[in-house]
């Protein structure tokens, strides 16, 4: 099994790897951005084992990068919120999303400010307004439907402004 560090490495890159390299936490990100809130939700947009998935969620509280609340309407539950270190990753998650749409298979979904609705361009930028939205001035809308049938894929095919949460399932 591969370490989970870059000890040798004096590099900002390989720090922020130790945090958000491993395969499944930029997906996890990418949903709670989305708006995804729950355990079940994540599991099951994801098609993600649990017991990976809770190492992976509480990894990203370690690090800062979610926080973990009780979930008012089931005790013994919980929801989890980007912090404002999580919210920062916006920028590398729409980047990969570009590199992806390019150079991998076709974007589903389109981002817009959502201050004037035009849609933002490759670098995260509204070409109208001239400003980098945060995650919680964007909408987000579908393309084409995709295959995905889970609560959280159902949705998404509305618009829906990040970071709102989705339906409870």
């Amino acid at each position: 099994m591969l370490g989970k560090d870059y000890e040798g490495q004096d590099c900002a890159l390989a720090r922020a790897l130790e945090v958000v390299g491993e395969r499944w936490t930029l997906l996890i990100v990418r949903d709670a951005l989305y708006g995804v809130r729950r355990f079940n939700d994540f599991q099951a947009h994801l098609d993600i084992p649990k017991a990976i998935l809770s190492g992976r969620l509480n990894g990203l509280v370690d690090d800062g990068i979610v926080d973990r609340l009780p979930d008012p309407d089931h005790r013994g539950r919980h929801l989890y919120h980007l912090t404002q270190a999580g919210k920062d990753l916006w920028p590398v998650i729409h980047s990969l999303l570009v590199w992806g749409d390019r150079y991998r298979e076709g974007s589903c979904r389109v981002f817009q400010h959502a201050g004037c609705g035009t849609p933002l361009d490759d670098r995260g930028t509204c070409p109208h307004c001239k400003v980098a939205p945060g995650p919680d001035d964007i909408l987000t809308k579908p393309l084409r439907r995709t295959s995905r049938d889970d609560p959280v894929a159902r949705s998404l095919r509305r618009p829906h402004r990040m970071l709102d949460p989705v339906p409870e399932a």
